[in-house]
């Protein structure tokens, strides 16, 4: 069992982290971060090393922490939703950990769309994390 965690490089993805990374010492559990992009057309080449670069930083901060982790770079024409779920069925997840940015009142009405996929599709239960300002 493990603990999923849908990362970007914002303040919302460091936000899940930082608390996945918390809820697998207390779980005694390993980590498995997942970084997802579409590809295809949308496909950023510069983008795509600046997202490995992170990702090597995630990874040696999680070596210091002494977090037995993964981490996966997923390009394969999903949406992150449908990466982060079938990732967290793959390893039996005991949860997965998700950022939330904040959104305006209209906003609110329609939580994101991966979020909201995540949460109403995920077999295991969700941890919704907000970034402090």
């Amino acid at each position: 069992m493990a603990i999923v965690v849908g990362y970007v490089p914002t303040k919302e993805g460091r936000a899940a982290l930082s608390r996945a990374s918390e809820e697998c010492l207390l779980r005694k559990t390993n980590l498995v971060v997942i970084n997802s992009q579409r590809g295809g057309r949308d496909f950023d080449p510069e983008e795509a090393q600046r997202f490995e670069a992170e990702l090597a930083r995630v990874e040696a901060q999680l070596d210091e922490e002494g977090i037995v982790h993964e981490v996966r770079q997923l390009v394969r024409g999903q949406d992150p939703a449908d990466d982060l779920i079938s990732v967290a069925r793959e390893v039996d997840a005991n949860c997965i950990v998700i950022g939330l940015r904040r959104r305006s009142p209209v906003g609110k009405l329609i939580l994101g769309s991966n979020a909201q996929r995540i949460l109403l599709d995920a077999a295991c239960p969700v941890l919704a994390v907000k970034a402090t300002d």
